[in-house]
């Protein structure tokens, strides 16, 4: 059995890190939701449900984009593409 040629092996794990982003985005913007009614406190009148969706939120997909950008450059570097 052969290896998968250089460009087929980039593009397959440039799909999976795509995939996993998506389900962590997907996770990141739907969980809070689904467990919000459990948190009852208030803080400055507002649910603390609502404070930790916008902001945990806002950090995680920062990070998501931050990963997505070093994970490509990785990726680029070991196929041999030019930035």
């Amino acid at each position: 059995m052969t290896a998968p040629p250089p460009r087929d092996d980039y593009w397959r794990r440039t799909r999976r890190l795509t995939a996993w982003l998506l389900l962590a985005w997907a996770v990141v913007a739907f969980a809070p939701v689904f467990f919000a009614r459990e948190l009852s406190l208030e803080v400055f009148g507002w649910p603390l449900a609502f404070w930790l969706a916008s902001q945990g939120a806002l950090l995680a997909f920062c990070a998501i984009v931050i990963v997505y950008a070093r994970c490509m450059a990785k990726l680029e570097r070991e196929a041999g593409e030019p930035r």
